[in-house]
């Protein structure tokens, strides 16, 4: 039987960036970490990343969210 990637060291948490509530989910695969973060309703992907380690992952994946954030207008 071959061997199956699964998914380990999965973390989910709620944050707030540029004022936006989001959610940051990262796991491991591999030796590669992955981060995806999107803004909790409806779940849209705002930005992903991955690197070697959870850390930059994260780090690249929420540097962009802001950046895209930032330049989000809001709607009263």
């Amino acid at each position: 039987m071959a061997d199956t990637l699964r998914s380990e060291d999965y973390l989910k948490r709620n944050e707030t960036l540029a004022g936006w509530p989001v959610r940051i989910i990262s796991y491991r695969i591999g030796d590669r970490y992955y981060c995806h973060v999107d803004n909790v309703s409806p779940g849209a992907t705002i930005s992903r990343a991955e690197s070697q380690n959870r850390e930059e992952a994260e780090k690249a994946a929420i540097s962009k969210a802001a950046g895209r954030l930032e330049k989000t207008q809001r709607r009263s």
